[in-house]
């Protein structure tokens, strides 16, 4: 069975950090492009941050360039998600996404972060 399980999310002040989680299980973890989604209210889900197979590439949004940090562990089938520097317009659901060309891809349920003063 196909789970992807974030976690992590919170509420935190305007520069503040978060580490959001995402483990896996029930595929090939190393063989997939991880990546973080988010959603905020009445906004279509976009794009935050990806990170090749074995973790040598990774890719940023705009918007969070210099403040978040995508990683990975093969050991733990788990990706992350470092957020510094948060501000109010980080504020949304953020998800997991598990994608190999082909293929479908996996989403997680999801995890809030609300950046509120």
């Amino acid at each position: 069975q196909v789970q992807l399980v974030e976690s992590g999310g919170g509420l935190v002040q305007p520069g503040g950090s978060l580490r959001l989680s995402c483990a896996a299980s029930g595929f090939t973890f190393s063989n997939r492009v991880m990546s973080w989604y988010r959603q905020a209210p009445g906004k279509e889900r976009e794009l935050v941050a990806s990170i090749s197979t074995f973790g040598g590439i990774t890719n940023y949004a705009d918007s969070v360039k210099g403040r978040f940090t995508i990683s990975r562990d093969g050991a733990q089938n788990t990706v992350y998600l470092q957020m510094n520097s948060l501000k109010f317009e980080d504020t949304a659901i953020y998800y997991c996404k598990a994608h190999r060309d082909g293929e479908a891809s996996y989403w997680g349920q999801g995890t809030q972060v609300t950046v509120s003063s």
